[in-house]
């Protein structure tokens, strides 16, 4: 998903200054330079803030006093958006916010008015990630309900209490409701479980719960059939009793030859009695009988726009697959002019012929134009929106139950016609022949529809068909093993980084434990939880390892809703960065040549391969990852590191909260 920080505002309480906008490059890594108390360790928390977070963590105090409003400029497929949100005062949070979006937008002079809340905000956020809006479990509203962009930023953000922590992997997976909710989340953000997949989930879930009504009522027909079948000597020898059959027919040989015997009784008594209609029955009668046609002519209506709705959103959801595969394609194929373009500048010759390319210059131009529309075409164009999967599940649901209320209806109907026609035709002379040979008939009725040919048995084997071939589709064993091979790729993505990191043994794999949230190190003969490895430069080493991994496959899926970005608070803590900060620092005040002893400092290495290792990254994502460190370490330590963005160094008064807004005061 295409999501980067473009710049972070502050409005300052204070009318007569402008607001504060500390800006950011996407797809490289931008770094935050300065001392303590300039307020570098706000910069998450306003951020997660700015995204709908349920508290506001903002350091309480001089941020805090001085701004009224904060914000951030995003940029994603859409264009940018600022998201502001009213600093809470006395309260813990506010739900006040304020949004502008379009190709580009203005950052406002003045504090923002409120237009908008964060509920508003939550849902923008969900859609722009593309995040289905079906629970993991039906019906669950916990950790197993739906995924929400929020529980997304446990892989965007390393505040420093988190990026060197031996017990804790993830932001906020310290808290229960948290930890629980992202071993929920996590094989879905792995790709092996899909919005598809939820959808035959829900779907195998409404069809077992009418497999189960439509069983009950199958075995409640056959119960009354084989009470039936028990009573039919009975039920001969009770019309033998009324005359209505004679005597050599009251003994049947079989079940067949009796349930003959009483469908030709019942016939001539049909034939036999007199007609008792009223002009009132057939008038009530009429009115009903009009009443249902135009029920079942009005549901019959509703029915074909709702067939109609689903075959075309159907085909939508097909057709925007198709339409991205196949600017995937054409983008892949016209990569090689960028290979082409690369070799022109370096060595100026064909790679394939040997030949100069300067007079096919122009062509060359014309397929790089043509690849950088394709490729707008395609980030603009992400999927449909998530919304669809609601319409979608909305109008298959009312399909089903407009299907039932239209049965019901037809049966009625077919119900009335029967009885108006036998009305009009005849009537019983006894009473109670007329109810003995109304259950008998009724009876039979039922014992025919569950014969071969009954409606309702091939309801429920054709239930029984698509469950099964649902339960494959979302087998839980194959939902593993998926899992399984995505796991097994990340410490493969782990193993490049770990050896570019100050860590030890870096020959030893790492496996990530969902169930634990954190990484096991394998060892020849066992495995150690992170908290069971000793040394924070081995902490450190993990948490950016598997930051970085992560975010490297979340990068290679199709649609990932994770935001491609990660900001990390101060990993330069576990090498004691004051006294870091103090020596190179000092070392430039001094404008002499180098000593050669800094150079060799192994503090300093170490850090210096936190900003290699990020950088790389971020290269390697081709513009689509963005990193953010905020740290102590100035500019010296990662000089020579190509792809890193120095966005500002807070040292001499320069702070994230400008001085004059209060005078001077110190910041977090």
């Amino acid at each position: 998903m295409k999501f980067s920080i473009e710049s972070i505002v502050l409005w300052p309480r204070l009318q007569q200054f402008k607001p504060r906008v500390v800006p950011f490059e996407p797809g490289v890594l931008n770094v935050i330079s300065g001392s303590s108390r300039t307020g570098k360790s706000a910069i998450i928390p306003i951020i997660d803030y700015c995204l709908g977070s349920d508290k506001c963590t903002i350091p309480v105090g001089v941020i805090r006093d001085a701004c009224s409003w904060f914000g951030i400029v995003i940029r994603t497929a859409e264009g940018q958006k600022l998201l502001a949100r009213r600093e809470p005062g006395s309260q813990r949070f506010t739900g006040d916010m304020y949004v502008a979006d379009g190709i580009t937008v203005s950052i406002p002079e003045a504090a923002p008015e409120k237009n908008a809340n964060v509920d508003f905000v939550k849902s923008q956020l969900d859609d722009i990630a593309g995040l289905t809006s079906l629970d993991f479990e039906t019906g669950n509203t916990g950790f197993k309900g739906r995924p929400g962009f929020r529980d997304l930023m446990a892989f965007c953000f390393q505040p420093q209490n988190v990026v060197a922590n031996p017990n804790t992997l993830f932001y906020k997976a310290d808290s229960y409701e948290h930890r629980e909710k992202l071993r929920v989340l996590f094989p879905y953000v792995l790709g092996a479980i899909t919005a598809e997949t939820l959808a035959k989930r829900h779907e195998l879930d409404e069809l077992k719960r009418t497999h189960r009504r439509k069983k009950l009522e199958l075995e409640t027909v056959r119960h009354v059939s084989e009470r039936f079948l028990a009573q039919m000597q009975s039920h001969l020898s009770t019309l033998r009793e009324f005359g209505l059959i004679g005597e050599t027919e009251g003994v049947a040989a079989d079940q067949y030859a009796g349930i003959s015997i009483l469908r030709a009784a019942i016939a001539r008594n049909k034939e036999s009695i007199g007609a008792a209609t009223t002009v009132g029955t057939i008038g009530i009668s009429a009115d009903e009988l009009a009443e249902l046609r135009a029920r079942e002519a009005d549901q019959s209506t509703q029915l074909a726009v709702l067939r109609q709705r689903y075959l075309e959103m159907s085909e939508l959801r097909k057709s925007s697959i198709d339409y991205r595969g196949s600017l995937i394609a054409q983008r892949d194929r016209l990569n090689i002019s960028k290979w082409l373009r690369a070799k022109h500048h370096d060595e100026h010759d064909c790679p394939v012929c040997g030949n100069a390319m300067n007079q096919h210059e122009e062509r060359l131009d014309a397929l790089l134009l043509h690849l950088e529309e394709i490729e707008g075409t395609a980030s603009h164009f992400q999927t449909v929106p998530a919304s669809l999967d609601r319409e979608y599940q909305r109008v298959r649901s009312e399909m089903e139950g407009l299907t039932e209320k239209l049965t019901a209806t037809q049966f009625r109907l077919r119900e009335l016609r029967e009885l108006s026609e036998n009305a009009s035709k005849r009537q019983y002379t006894e009473l109670g022949i007329s109810r003995f040979m109304g259950r008998m008939e009724a009876d039979l009725r039922v014992l025919e529809s569950v014969g071969e040919d009954s409606s309702l048995q091939d309801e429920v084997d054709l239930l029984e068909r698509r469950i099964r071939a649902l339960e494959e589709e979302v087998n839980p064993q194959a939902i593993r093993e998926r899992t399984n091979r995505a796991l097994s790729k990340f410490s493969g993505y782990a193993a490049r980084i770990l050896p570019n990191l100050d860590v030890e043994n870096a020959q030893d794999s790492i496996k990530l434990s969902i169930s634990d949230l954190t990484v096991k190190v394998e060892r020849l003969d066992r495995e150690d939880f992170l908290w069971e490895v000793g040394s924070g430069s081995n902490w450190l080493s993990y948490h950016l390892a598997t930051s970085v991994a992560l975010q490297e496959m979340f990068g290679e899926l199709s649609e990932s809703p994770v935001p491609q970005f990660v900001i990390y608070d101060q990993p330069s803590q576990v090498y004691f960065p004051q006294q870091l900060t103090a020596r190179v620092v000092d070392r430039e005040a001094e404008q002499e040549n180098s000593d050669p002893s800094f150079d060799k400092d192994e503090d300093v290495e170490a850090v210096a391969k936190v900003f290699s290792v990020l950088s790389a990254a971020a290269q390697r994502s081709e513009g689509k990852l963005q990193f953010i460190v905020l740290d102590h370490a100035p500019e010296r330590v990662w000089v020579g590191t190509q792809g890193v963005h120095l966005v500002e160094e807070w040292r001499g008064g320069l702070k994230l909260v400008p001085m004059e807004w209060l005078g001077g005061a110190t910041q977090a």
